[in-house]
């Protein structure tokens, strides 16, 4: 899966505990919430089968709302039980799987990974000579392993080995897994490093990643729609949403099987996935958290990675968006016939989660749509940066505005710097994608330093020539530096 955004739906909903007066208000925002959308409609226009979801607020599941049907071929309807699978949203679970693993003294994850696998081991490598990597440095992507996203099976079908997709054996591949870079050194997206990572957990704990997820996350939490188990095996829920394609058919069985469970085999819900985000956010305010640590919060929802990383990233869970003066951990899904979001604030416990299932032609306009509306209603809000501005100067403004390479995502779209009353913007559209303007104005700071609303990262401009021609990107004890290449109209 390619690092491209899709943004789904937030909503702001006053919590139960506010007063009598207060309460009515909220009740009455949840249903303008549902009249707004008009998510029926929007199905039918883009031949979406079905949407499901849940939106949080201060710590509580506030709204929940399922659209459509879990197959077009059955016509029974989505409720709230419906497991979609999830796609990439698999990556974030099984990292926190590894740090609760680690915390109770199970594995290391700064040991080099290679010592712990043994069905097969890591190829030989002119960049793993003297750096062997370590469990951590798959889990953020900082390995530098290939083969970033995996066909799906489906019942009836030979489904590959761990082994057999790791050596390339399998389709979109025809070679062994290798490395691209020194382990640590750079920033590659890669599915096949957290199937090394399964490959590890399951070698070394003698255990299914499906068995090892049950006992550690899914059943403490209560997380009952929530399994790592696949469609052929034994256990797999029976209320499940199928998979369907640009025409709105259902894709041969419907159910999809990925035997890379680690990166992109879990099947879950936006309700359960919701719940998960609550106790991270908990543990993270270190308070009514009941599985996980605020230690292994913090660890997880970090930034680790800022170099080529997309704005910034985790361990499985991205930190690429400020939106509303709120950092966010979030995670992205998209397998062959659906695909959804998990997007949650590091503080006050806001977020949502959607899944879909149809193609992204169908799904994402859809998501969009109804994003935009919620955020402009809602309107929620983080405490504005503590950092004091200061008045830019002419000849500053003058050098910085032009249009150039993405030199805050690395994705190859277009960013401008424009000038409107006075003031400099950034246009660009992942970040104009959640607000659908580009409101985004960069503002000079005391230090040297700038910012942009809604983009996490601080940035500091080098010139050459009269015009900048690289930018340092820093995010908290990380920096990193991005060239600028401007392009001539």
């Amino acid at each position: 899966m390619k690092s491209i955004i899709y943004v789904l739906v937030l909503i702001g909903i006053m919590s139960s505990c506010q007063t009598s007066n207060k309460g009515s208000i909220a009740k009455k925002d949840y249903s303008f919430l549902t009249d707004s959308l008009h998510i029926d409609q929007q199905l039918g226009k883009y031949k979406l089968p079905g949407f499901s979801l849940v939106v949080f607020e201060n710590y509580k599941i506030v709204y929940s709302n399922q659209f459509g049907l879990k197959s077009t071929n059955s016509k029974e309807k989505i409720d709230e039980s419906t497991a979609f699978s999830t796609a990439s949203i698999s990556k974030p679970i099984t990292a926190l799987l590894c740090h609760i693993l680690e915390e109770k003294g199970l594995i290391n994850l700064d040991e080099p990974i290679d010592k712990s696998l043994k069905r097969w081991h890591l190829p030989k490598s002119k960049f793993t000579e003297n750096h062997s990597p370590t469990w951590r440095q798959f889990l953020n992507h900082t390995a530098g392993t290939t083969q970033d996203g995996f066909a799906d099976h489906y019942e009836g079908e030979t489904i590959p080995t761990l082994k057999q997709s790791l050596l390339g054996q399998i389709p979109r591949y025809n070679k062994e897994i290798e490395f691209l870079f020194t382990p640590g050194t750079d920033w590659q997206y890669s599915g096949g490093g957290y199937t090394i990572v399964q490959m590890a957990l399951e070698d070394t704990l003698n255990k299914p990643i499906a068995q090892l997820a049950n006992e550690y996350i899914f059943s403490p939490l209560g997380l009952k729609n929530t399994s790592m188990i696949q469609p052929n095996e034994r256990g797999f829920f029976s209320d499940v949403a199928s998979v369907h394609d640009k025409e709105g058919k259902v894709i041969k069985t419907g159910l999809p099987i990925t035997p890379q469970v680690g990166a992109s085999g879990m099947w879950s819900t936006p309700t359960d996935l919701a719940k998960l985000s609550i106790e991270i956010q908990n543990a993270l305010r270190n308070k009514n958290n009941k599985v996980i640590s605020h230690q292994v919060a913090k660890k997880v929802t970090g930034v680790t990675a800022l170099k080529h990383a997309v704005g910034g990233w985790g361990y499985g869970w991205q930190k690429s968006f400020g939106y509303n003066n709120y950092d966010w951990f979030s995670c992205n899904g998209s397998n062959t016939g659906v695909g959804g979001s998990v997007f949650a604030t590091m503080k006050d416990g806001n977020g949502f989660v959607i899944l879909a299932n149809g193609e992204k032609p169908n799904r994402i306009p859809v998501i969009t749509e109804a994003q935009r509306k919620i955020l402009k209603i809602m309107n929620w809000n983080g405490k504005e940066s503590d950092e004091k501005s200061q008045e830019m100067p002419l000849a500053l403004k003058e050098k910085l505005i032009g249009t150039y390479d993405d030199f805050l995502y690395g994705l190859g779209m277009e960013t401008k710097i424009v000038e409107r009353d006075n003031r400099l913007y950034v246009e660009s559209e992942l970040l104009s994608h959640f607000k659908g303007k580009n409101d985004n104005e960069l503002v000079y700071l005391k230090d040297g330093w700038f910012r942009i609303t809604d983009y996490p990262n601080l940035l500091k401009f080098d010139f050459s020539n009269g015009k900048p021609n690289s930018v340092i990107l820093k995010r908290d004890h990380l920096t990193a530096e991005a060239s600028m290449v401007q392009k001539v109209k």
